[in-house]
C-alpha cells in the first residue's frame, strides 16, 4: 500500500485514468470536431484555441489525439488480451501433460519468439488486410510465445504439488484440475507480464499505424497523426512531436504502474 502513495505512481495513474477517459468518452473531452477542419485555421500553432494546434486541413489537433485514444488504446488492448488468451491456454496444456507435447509446442515457441513481434504482425495484416483489429490480432500473436513461456514454466511448478497430486488421487478429471486448482495458481505472473506487455503493445499498435497499416484516413489514431505530420515537422513540428509525446507519456505510465504490480507480487 505504500507503494501507492508515492508521487510517480500517483502521476501514473492519472495520467492512465485521463487516458482511458479520453477513451471511453472522447466526446466530453475533445473542444472540436476531429474530422472537420476550418480552412482559414491551417497550421496554427499551439494556442488557447487548438491546445495542440491544427493540422493541414485546419482540423485539431487536441481533439484528433482525444479521438485517436480509442483505436491505440482498445488495438493494444485487444492486442495483451489475444496474447494472453493463446499464451496461457497453451503454456497451460503443453506444460501440463507435459512429454513430447511439451516438446513439440516448446519449439515452436522458440521459433515464434526469434521472429520479430512487428515481423509477424505484418504477416498478419498481409493475410488479413489493413486495419487496427488486424494489427491488434498481429500484435497478439507475436506476444503470445511469452505468455506461452511463463504459464507453462509455472504449471510445471505447480502440477507436481501434493493438492494437485490429491486431485488426481480422487478421480478429478483433469479438465478439472486445471480449471479449479493449476490455473488459479499460475494466473499471478501472466498477469503482472499483460500489464507490462500493454506498453509495449501501444508502441507495436502505434508503430503499425505509423507505416500505414492501422486505421486509415480521416480516422485518427495516435500512430498515423505521427506519421501525417512528417512533412511538415520543420514548420509545424507540433503535428507528429505532441502526438508523439502523448504516447510516450502513456507508455511510460502503463510501464510505472506495471512495476508496481510486479513489485506487489
Amino acid at each position: 500500500m505504500r507503494n501507492l502513495q508515492k508521487p510517480g505512481v500517483i502521476v501514473a495513474g492519472l495520467i492512465l485514468l485521463a487516458a482511458v477517459a479520453a477513451m471511453v468518452l472522447p466526446s466530453l473531452f475533445a473542444t472540436h470536431d476531429p474530422f472537420v477542419g476550418v480552412a482559414a485555421d491551417k497550421l496554427l500553432p499551439p494556442s488557447a484555441t487548438y491546445w495542440f494546434g491544427t493540422d493541414h486541413l485546419g482540423r485539431d489537433v487536441y481533439s484528433r489525439v482525444v479521438h485517436g485514444a480509442f483505436l491505440s488504446l482498445s488495438s493494444a488492448g485487444a492486442a495483451v488480451l489475444v496474447g494472453v488468451v493463446v499464451g496461457a491456454v497453451v503454456g497451460l496444456i503443453s506444460g501440463f501433460v507435459g512429454g513430447k507435447l511439451d516438446f513439440v509446442v516448446m519449439r515452436f515457441v522458440d521459433v515464434l519468439i526469434a521472429v520479430p513481434g512487428v515481423l509477424l504482425a505484418l504477416i498478419v495484416v498481409a493475410g488479413l488486410g489493413f486495419g487496427p483489429w488486424s494489427v491488434a490480432l498481429g500484435v497478439g500473436l507475436g506476444a503470445a510465445g511469452s505468455f506461452t513461456r511463463i504459464m507453462r514454466s509455472q504449471v510445471v511448478r505447480i502440477r507436481n504439488e501434493e493438492y494437485v497430486e490429491a486431485a488426481r488421487t480422487l478421480g478429478v478429471k483433469w479438465p478439472s484440475i486445471l480449471v479449479e486448482h493449476v490455473l488459479p495458481n499460475s494466473a499471478k505472473p501472466v498477469i503482472a507480464l499483460a500489464a507490462l506487455e500493454l506498453g509495449t503493445a501501444i508502441l507495436a499498435v502505434s508503430a503499425l499505424s505509423f507505416l500505414g497499416f492501422g486505421a486509415q484516413p480521416p480516422t485518427p489514431e495516435w500512430g498515423a497523426l505521427v506519421s501525417s505530420g512528417r512533412d511538415f515537422v520543420a514548420t509545424a513540428w507540433w503535428l507528429s512531436i505532441i502526438p508523439g509525446a502523448v504516447i510516450l507519456v502513456v507508455v511510460l505510465a502503463v510501464n510505472r504502474l506495471a512495476r508496481l504490480i510486479g513489485e506487489e507480487r
